[in-house]
Parts: C-alpha cells; structure tokens; sequence
C-alpha cells in the first residue's frame, strides 16, 4: 500500500512526495497504524530501514488533526536519544515532514547557546526531539515544561538503556503527568535490555521485530579481511585512493585513535573530518554538515558519536577496528545501504581482534565473508609505503617535540 492510500493529512502526503517516499518500508507499515491508535509500540528493526520516519509520521499526522492552528499550548511529544548528533538528525526529518503541517518541531541539544533555546521553548512547541542532560537542565530550571506531553519516544532504546539511563527514562515518565503513549524503536536488542525496555510499556504493547534472523540489513554486503594492526592505515589509503570518488565512514575503537587515523591519511594526501566525544559541539556539527554536503567524503568515527547517524549516500564502511560490542557491528554497518540503496562494508581484523571476530559471527548467526589477501599482495601494499613509513616516522617525532615544548611552556606560565 502506498502512503497515499493512507489516513494521513494531505499535509503530510505533500511532504512525503517531496521527499521522495511514496511506498513505505515494512517497519513503518508494521508500526504507522499502531502508533496512529494510540498504543505503545516496541520496535525492533534494521538499521537503516526507515524507522525515524515510522513514529515521526503518525505522531505528526495525530496533532496536526487536533490542532486549530499552529499556535502551541504546550510539547506533546518528546523524543529522547543517545546523542547530539542524532538528537539533530531526528529533528530534521520531523522539521521536514512537519513542513506544511501546523506541528511546530524543535531539536534539544547541550553544547550550545541556552538563552536561544529557551526563546523557542517560550514561543510554543509541539515536538522535541533531544538528549537527557539538557532536557532536564531546563526542566529543572523552570523552563521546560512536559506536563501536557502524550507522547514519549525513545530512539536507540538499547543503547540508551545500556548506558545506564533508565533511571533518567523513568524519571522523565514520572514527569509526565497525562496518561501517555511510549514508543521504543531499536536496530538490535538482547534478553536483558528487552526485560527493561518491556517494562516501561504498557503490558499490551505491540511488539515488533523486523528480519530477526539477520540483524544486518540485505541491502548491505559485508566482508572482513586479516590485516594486522600496525598495517591497518596502508590498507585503509590503499582503498580510499582506490575509490576516490567514494563516500566512505571509517569506524575506530577510541577518540585517540579517530585522529591518528585522520593525521595518516592527511599526510598521504586524503582529506578526512572526524566525529567523537572530544570535539566542540560547533566542530562536530561542522563536520557532520561537511560530509552531508559532500564537501568530504571520508569520515572517521568512534561508535558513541556515529551511533544511528544518516548520512545520505554513503557507498563504503569501513570497521578499522573491530567494535568491543558485538551489536555495534550492525549499527556501524548500516550506516550504508539505507533506504532502498546498496552499501559495502568492509572490516579489518587483527590477529588480536579475532576474539571479537568470533562474537560477532555468532551474533550474527552465520560467519562473515573473508576477503583471502595472498602474501604477494600483502606485501605489495607494505612495499609501497616502505618509503613513506619512515617520512612518517620522522615527521610524527619532530610534532612530538614541539608538542612536548609548548606544553613545557604552558606548565611554566601556570607556576
């Protein structure tokens, strides 16, 4: 069925058209329906699939009808997630399908500029999309009132709990003081944070899970190759130059490790940004809009800052490092292949890796396809950069003593 034939506002179906969707994916026929009764809804499926777009359509659809005007009397729906990235991500696609609508959306986030934020809050907002910590900052501080909110989202619902936020979940639902609607929606989630998630839903909620079996998506073809540790960045050039037209996310275990890479592949000539917890929220924002817009195509990241990103067109993921966490595989991967597009992921496994290796073929239910490098090829890619190896070696050392200069100087001014 096509969302024409749906009971939608026309509002939304101009949106939807100009957006390009027309059909909607099985996680949103699955889950539109429900939401738009009013029940709760625990959703599991692929990453990559569409579910932004399953709760944003019916919780849009259900208070343009009751609204007169655009004029707001208070939030009626939050949605909470891990992020700041994702916080502005959802954002986007309720601003976007809310456009002819008389929802007005607004996107949360810490690392900014409070006194603006609390304008908009003060104007009138339907929708809020955020993370925890500012949320309740201005909760707490009187600015932000939730007493009129029906509906409760939670994106990324396994990640959220994992990270020990049920307390902030259950806090938040305290709050709310209407009888409420609560929305879970997850890529991936195991038997202990399930008995969590179920237990802030009603005990009817409607269970969804999308391609159990598989917890990857099909439009994404993935493969790992036995590349050690220290060999890691020659094979990483090595397929940046070989497809350098190529729009690729590099995923790392740490932040340290995210500007390593980033400082390597510069060195050899290819532009990157990265994304992690240390950087500036107008820096990681920057880089986020840098690659969107295809101003550069390569993006290293750590998990926590990459998680549920949707970075349109993205051809290659490449798993630098193996995820400590076997579900992180699947979000990482499913970075490509979104939507009704094609991706590749690639994984580069050290020998200490295979370990890890092994949890994820086993998360997996079958075994990754290996990518056989013959001795003679491997060697091949060494030998090509045995010169620029020493460069390296030299220039990293020469930065080191500067680096350890200026801090010297730095400790001086201090005393």
């Amino acid at each position: 069925m096509k969302f024409d034939k749906y009971y939608i506002s026309d509002a939304i179906k101009k949106n939807l058209k100009e957006l390009g969707f027309f059909r909607p994916t099985d996680i949103q026929y699955k889950a539109i329906p429900s939401i738009l009764k009013g029940e709760d809804v625990l959703a599991i499926a692929q990453t990559g699939t569409g579910k932004t777009a399953a709760f944003a359509i019916p919780i849009i659809d259900t208070i343009h009808k009751a609204k007169s005007s655009k004029r707001s009397d208070g939030i009626k729906c939050i949605v909470m997630v891990p992020t700041r990235e994702l916080s502005m991500q959802i954002g986007e696609v309720f601003a976007k399908l809310a456009k002819h609508t008389k929802v007005k959306t607004m996107d949360l986030i810490g690392g900014v500029d409070q006194e603006s934020q609390v304008d908009r809050l003060t104007a009138g907002i339907d929708i809020l999309t955020t993370t925890p910590g500012r949320m309740f900052d201005l909760i707490n501080q009187g600015f932000l009132d939730v007493s009129k909110v029906n509906t409760f989202v939670l994106d990324e619902a396994d990640h959220m709990l994992d990270l020990g936020f049920i307390k902030d979940i259950e806090y938040i639902k305290n709050k709310l003081k209407r009888k409420h609607q609560t929305l879970f929606f997850s890529a991936t989630i195991n038997k202990s944070i399930k008995k969590l998630a179920f237990s802030q839903v009603k005990s009817n909620a409607i269970r969804i899970q999308i391609s159990p079996e598989d917890p990857v998506s099909k439009n994404v073809t993935h493969f790992v190759m036995y590349v050690e540790m220290d060999d890691k960045r020659f094979f990483l050039e090595k397929f940046i130059k070989e497809n350098p037209d190529s729009k690729v996310v590099v995923f790392v275990r740490t932040r340290v490790r995210a500007e390593r890479v980033l400082k390597a592949m510069e060195r050899v000539g290819i532009k990157t940004i990265s994304i992690h917890g240390e950087k500036e929220q107008d820096l990681r924002t920057d880089a986020m809009k840098e690659i969107k817009e295809g101003r550069c195509n390569i993006l290293i990241a750590t998990d926590v800052s990459a998680r549920g990103i949707d970075i349109p067109d993205v051809d290659y993921v490449i798993n630098y490092d193996l995820p400590d966490v076997t579900e992180y595989y699947v979000h990482r991967v499913g970075r490509t292949g979104r939507g009704f597009n094609k991706g590749e992921a690639i994984s580069f496994c050290s020998e200490r890796e295979k370990p890890l290796l092994d949890e994820i073929n086993e998360f997996l239910n079958k075994k990754i396809e290996v990518i056989n490098v013959s001795k003679k090829e491997y060697a091949t890619v060494l030998e090509e950069q045995k010169d620029l190896t020493i460069d390296e070696m030299i220039k990293e050392q020469e930065e080191w003593e500067v680096d350890k200069k200026k801090k010297k100087k730095k400790k001086r001014k201090k005393k």
